[in-house]
């Protein structure tokens, strides 16, 4: 790569940041309001009486790294700033008690946090629309068995 590659791709980069930081403060989403939607949103999770169990089974004494990392995970998706380096897929592998049927039960969380937390209708959208693909990913990442789909497999 020249240095010249180099540049263009810093400068993609940087546009790319500009830019989504220019559509987060639009529909009134800043630094402040990741935090609020995470401390907010976990402090529901743990009081869930299916969800809480689960994630604190998995991170109890180390919900201060946990949510550093979720305000991390989520600036990175709303601001594009790099911010977040993690592995979503291998962090939640072999979560006790971990089920398809809880992934539901946590968007409906998410979507009524966002009910009483988000500046805007708008910000509300962005945000489901990205937790949904979200779940779906990490749905088929953890559970998803492509050879349950084997015509083979199909009763007649």
């Amino acid at each position: 790569m020249t240095d010249n590659d180099l540049q263009g791709r810093a400068a993609h980069v940087a546009a790319i940041r500009e830019r989504a930081e220019a559509d987060m403060k639009a529909i009134g989403v800043d630094a402040a309001f990741i935090d609020k939607l995470v401390e907010t949103f976990y402090g529901r999770v743990l009081d869930h009486p299916e969800l809480g169990p689960v994630f604190d089974a998995k991170l109890n004494g180390r919900w201060p790294d946990h949510m550093a990392k979720m305000k991390s995970f989520w600036s990175a998706v709303a601001f594009r700033n790099g911010a977040y380096g993690g592995k979503p897929v291998q962090a939640h592998l072999g979560v006790q008690d971990l089920t398809p049927a809880l992934f539901p039960k946590w968007l409906s969380l998410f979507s009524q946090t966002l009910d009483d937390i988000a500046p805007n209708a708008e910000a509300k959208a962005w945000f489901m629309a990205t937790a949904e693909r979200i779940a779906k990913s990490l749905t088929l990442s953890l559970f998803y068995n492509p050879a349950l789909d084997d015509p083979a497999r199909k009763p007649a």
